[in-house]
């Protein structure tokens, strides 16, 4: 609070663009630490150094320290989405209502019960290894602006109940607006299981955890292909620098996946763009509220997702570009001026009174992109065979923030099984969940997958564009995107 703000009548001033994202303004981007250098070998191999990869490293160091571990990034920890998100260390996950239908409810609710307990073991790692991350767990917060987002709003806090949420409360619009003023909204639901955080802080401290505990990681070194082992022969990573041979290779690549040889239609990587403000002043807080720093979402097709930063910035995103030809990814994160003035225009639409702070040339600080990893039923999951010595985690949706914690610890129960031999348990607890081994099939070639992908998120921003107009129900456009997307 009682920072100052520059009025947006001030002198005019192009945010940054790209540069990964704004999360790295603070320290500046990393030195890659050293590349591999020949050929190695390792009992776990971990492909991706992002959080996924990361927490899979801390937790089988931590389990067992003879293990020799090593984590192979492209470019340098953190550079994918684990360093571009919005910073939401929340509950939510991918696929709940698929696996009720395939696997049972009980399956599904247990997952939810996971994903609520991965919130808080993130916040206690962070605690017990001394990584400061902002981490303020003020619970999640949902918007209805218009009467069909409201009866979405109600039917999802219906849901949440059926699971086991019955902490999720359904607020009125004045209960909503003392939490956050958002304009115009007309009802909210408030969850407690999620924090705000600033993840390059997180994953940095991660990383730094990691190599204190004997983990080694090579960044610069891009891996090209995969191979399964078999017999006798290790698994192994292929990289240009050499081939690094081990029991267990576990990919961990997320939204890059679509780069490694053989696994272009595994994942699509989706795009989502953000910007973040310059500091805003206390007299726009005194409007906003915002005191309890809950992650902001909203009740639309097209949604957004936004936080309160530590230094009172607004940071939000949303969808830009959803997905480039050929599964391309962006370069360092940048984005198109378009999708800032789109961005903008929300971060507007929610809070009239920062219009005297943010203009269209000024009060944005920063602006980037960053893909994220979409399986073709919109289900994360998880995997290890051991005949081939292969494994991997993702498909998070752009829930990966919590996600990855669950992942790795349950990557860890996997590979620890197969160290203790045919007389060890056939099950964890988290072994057991439903998405260890839940099979998904792959994306359509090109150009059906650009095809759809685009038609569907024209078909959600023109259903947002009839609701918000005043239709009183979800428009038929997007219960028909739905179905075609395969997400419910």
């Amino acid at each position: 609070m009682g920072t100052s703000a520059t009025p947006a009548t001030a002198a005019e001033s192009a945010p940054a663009n790209g540069s990964v994202s704004f999360w790295y303004a603070e320290t500046g981007l990393p030195e890659p630490r050293p590349r591999l250098d020949g050929p190695a070998e390792a009992d776990v191999c971990v492909v991706g150094g992002g959080f996924t990869g990361l927490w899979t490293a801390y937790y089988l160091k931590k389990a067992d320290p003879s293990l020799r571990v090593t984590v192979l990034e492209r470019r340098f920890c953190g550079y994918g989405a684990s360093g571009r998100n919005g910073g939401w260390l929340y509950s939510g996950f991918a696929g709940r209502g698929v696996f009720a239908r395939r696997y049972g409810r009980e399956a599904a609710t247990g997952m939810q019960r996971a994903m609520n307990e991965a919130v808080d073991e993130v916040i206690r790692v962070a605690a017990a290894e001394g990584i400061e991350a902002d981490i303020v767990k003020g619970g999640v917060l949902e918007v209805a602006r218009n009467p069909a987002q409201l009866a979405r709003l109600k039917a999802f806090v219906a849901e949440e109940h059926a699971y086991g949420q019955q902490e999720q409360v359904l607020l009125g619009a004045a209960e909503s607006a003392a939490r956050i003023g958002v304009a115009g909204t007309l009802g909210g639901s408030w969850g407690p299981h999620g924090a705000r955080i600033q993840p390059v802080k997180l994953l940095r401290g991660l990383a730094r955890v990691c190599e204190e505990l004997g983990v080694t990681v090579h960044e610069a070194t891009p891996v090209t292909e995969i191979r399964p082992g078999g017999g006798s022969a290790p698994a192994r990573a292929l990289t240009p620098y050499g081939t690094v041979s081990a029991r267990f290779v576990l990919r961990a690549t997320e939204g890059f996946t679509a780069g490694l040889r053989g696994e272009r239609r595994t994942w699509l990587p989706m795009n989502s763009s953000m910007i973040v403000t310059d500091p805003l002043p206390s007299e726009f807080w005194a409007c906003a509220g915002w005191e309890g720093r809950e992650t902001l979402g909203d009740m639309a097709h097209a949604y957004m997702y936004a936080q309160r930063t530590a230094d009172d910035r607004i940071a939000l995103g949303g969808r830009g570009v959803p997905y480039r030809f050929g599964s391309r990814v962006d370069h360092d994160g940048a984005t198109q001026r378009r999708t800032v003035e789109q961005l903008r225009d929300i971060l507007l639409r929610f809070f009239p009174s920062a219009g005297a702070y943010v203009g269209p040339h000024t009060g944005v600080a920063h602006a980037w992109s960053g893909v994220l990893g979409v399986p073709r039923d919109w289900c994360s999951t998880v995997e290890l065979d051991p005949a081939s010595g292969l494994g991997w985690a993702g498909g998070y949706v752009g829930s990966g923030v919590t996600t990855t914690n669950l992942a790795a610890r349950t990557l860890r129960d996997l590979v620890l099984r197969e160290y203790a031999g045919p007389g060890a348990a056939a099950d964890t607890a988290l072994t057991a969940l439903p998405w260890v081994g839940h099979a998904v099939r792959r994306w359509e070639p090109e150009p059906l997958r650009w095809l759809g992908v685009h038609g569907m998120y024209a078909a959600y921003h023109a259903a947002d564009r009839q609701e918000s107009g005043g239709r009183a129900g979800t428009s038929p456009i997007a219960r028909i995107a739905d179905v075609v997307s395969g997400r419910h």
